[in-house]
């Protein structure tokens, strides 16, 4: 049995997305809206009030809307879907995570789900947030799959992505967000982890700076190597298509995954695996001892044991941090990845925000 993390991760998480504020960066929207697409450089670090560091995100949106658009998602990913469209006294989510799977078991496409309102006589649809590189990829995916639902599938070219990181916990800038939510499409905390701070969705033409007050445009670089600290996964790198397993991969860490709700793509392994318990490999965060010239490192490098043994695969990273799935009984060991003519001392960890075991 597992219960969710309490006070000390929460003052770890606090503590982490302090020094993401610290490292972040200062420019104009659209010059960080270039660097999410080119992995721009540094930028001179924020001014003390900075109340939080916005990171513009190159990741895509699709818009699923018509009557069946809940019940079309339902079948195809691995949350429970209808959340989104519940009509029942206590509020639905507005943000769910899940994974598109394959029909064995593997992820194809890592999504956050939004759910949006125009009216209140309208019937909610969708926004869908992929990875930018597989955009065309997920809409042939779920076109394939829509025969004679009652769902349209359009991009959101008009509409821009951020997460907003805090200088201090998630919940304690919400009221001062909120204060803007008119001039948002979606303001929710991010529906992974607490430690992802919020994801928001806007116009092309809004200006940021009057959405979050004192916030400043951070580095996508510091983004990432928060997610890479934290062992976030997040898009097609960090899970390759038709390779990365759900649970090895930690979905239902992240709230990602539904047992309950019934039969979807892929849904046979998954269950079978998460009955039988035993799950021997997971995605972790690793630091190394140096940091890796990236682009000498092999697609799914080996990760060793001193003794040679194979425990792991190194799957992305930047600088000296990285994510890579290992073998969960050697962890603890003395680990290298194995580069051509060279190995890299590594040390994993297993991140605060996890689940603990019941009765510690």
């Amino acid at each position: 049995m597992l219960v969710r993390a309490g006070g000390g991760a929460a003052a770890a998480a606090a503590a982490c997305l302090r020094g993401l504020w610290r490292r972040g960066g200062s420019g104009s929207a659209a010059g960080s809206e270039a660097e999410a697409e080119t992995g721009g450089g540094g930028a001179p670090a924020p001014p003390p009030a900075a109340a939080a560091a916005c990171f513009p995100l190159g990741r895509a949106l699709l818009r699923v809307r018509g009557p069946e658009a809940a019940l079309f998602l339902q079948g195809l990913l691995t949350n429970d879907v209808t959340q989104l469209a519940a009509r029942a006294a206590a509020p639905p989510p507005r943000a769910l995570y899940a994974h598109a799977l394959n029909v064995q078991g593997r992820c194809l496409y890592d999504l956050i789900l939004y759910r949006l309102h125009e009216s209140p006589e309208e019937e909610p649809h969708i926004l869908l947030e992929c990875d930018s590189s597989v955009f065309d990829s997920v809409q042939k995916h779920l076109k394939l799959y829509k025969i004679r639902r009652k769902v349209s599938i359009a991009p959101c070219p008009d509409l821009s992505l951020w997460a907003v990181i805090p200088k201090e916990q998630p919940g304690e800038v919400a009221a001062s967000l909120n204060k803007c939510a008119d001039q948002t499409l979606v303001l929710t905390p991010d529906p992974r982890t607490e430690v992802m701070g919020w994801r928001l969705i806007t116009k092309k033409e809004a200006n940021l700076l009057d959405i979050v007050p004192g916030s400043h445009i951070g580095n996508i670089q510091d983004y990432h190597r928060h997610r890479y600290k934290q062992g976030i996964p997040e898009g097609v790198k960090d899970l390759p298509p038709g390779v990365a397993l759900p649970l090895e991969s930690n979905l239902a860490y992240m709230n990602g995954i539904s047992f309950t709700k019934g039969c979807y793509i892929g849904q046979e392994l998954t269950a079978r695996t998460h009955h039988m318990g035993v799950i021997r490999k997971r995605l972790l965060p690793v630091q190394f001892s140096a940091p890796l010239p990236l682009e000498s490192v092999p697609e799914g490098a080996e990760i060793l044991t001193e003794s040679g043994k194979s425990v792991g695969k190194f799957r992305a990273g930047g600088g000296e941090l990285g994510i890579a799935l290992l073998r969960l009984a050697n962890i603890n060991e003395p680990l290298c990845l194995n580069m051509p003519g060279d190995k890299v001392k590594l040390t994993a960890t297993i991140p605060e925000w996890w689940p603990k075991p019941a009765g510690k």
